[in-house]
């Protein structure tokens, strides 16, 4: 695995190999072991051009696990286990044009990973079981207008719920999604939530013992008024 066309496919390998040459430009890790991307975990290629780690066992990326990958153009992560990715995790790659997430586990997945990407051209989403559900609205409303970049379109289906499994994505139009943009809240709808609803909590404390307080002073005014017009009767404890 010394080459600048690099073969390290079907190695039983669990991590990714640190003896790689500076110079790779093309590194087949295929059909190996490896589960997760830790950060960091690839030696300074700073002319790699194509990675393939289809074939593994990957559940998860670390945010910064491809730092150092900016000339990177071509990545392929088909059929592993991946189910959930994050933009973070793209960012290093700025000249990636084809990303292959094929045959994953995929339920959803954030327009902000593709977005993260300025230069891609192909992306490849076949053979995951897609949550067709008011989640996948952000998702959907990317592709619609990124058609030119989705490769295998007709392979983009619905496995759950069950009366849509196997119903392309593709199909949808816009009054499938017509409730779910009537009762969706965008991330400041949640934060506006978030810091209104303690301060309302506690103003409400706050009235609540001010008002109580003044009932009981007016209530105290009143039986002192009373005690002095008939003070042979009243009791003042």
């Amino acid at each position: 695995c010394s080459s600048a066309e690099t073969d390290c496919s079907e190695r039983g390998l669990r991590e990714v190999p640190w003896s790689l040459s500076a110079n790779t430009s093309s590194l087949w890790l295929g059909h190996n072991f490896i589960s997760v991307l830790g950060p960091r975990c690839f030696p300074p290629l700073p002319g790699l051009r194509l990675l393939s780690l289809a074939h593994n066992r990957l559940e998860r990326i670390h945010s910064r696990a491809l730092l150092g990958l900016g000339a990177l153009r071509e990545l392929d992560l088909s059929h592993n286990r991946l189910t959930l990715l994050t933009p973070e995790t793209f960012l290093p790659l700025s000249s990636l044009a084809k990303l292959d997430l094929g045959s994953n586990r995929l339920g959803e997945l954030e327009p902000g990973v593709p977005g993260a990407l300025p230069q891609l051209q192909a992306l490849l989403l076949q053979d995951n079981p897609w949550v067709c559900s008011c989640s996948i609205l952000p998702l959907w409303r990317w592709l619609s207008r990124n058609r030119e970049k989705v490769r295998e379109k007709s392979l983009l289906l619905c496995r759950a719920p069950e009366q849509l499994n196997k119903y392309p994505i593709m199909a949808f139009g816009d009054e499938s999604f017509r409730q779910c943009q009537d009762t969706l809240l965008s991330p400041e709808h949640y934060i506006s939530f978030f810091i209104i609803g303690p301060f309302s909590f506690i103003a409400s404390i706050f009235f609540c013992t001010f008002l109580g307080s003044l009932v009981v002073f007016c209530h105290s005014l009143r039986r002192e008024s009373h005690c002095w017009r008939r003070p042979r009767i009243c009791r003042v404890h």
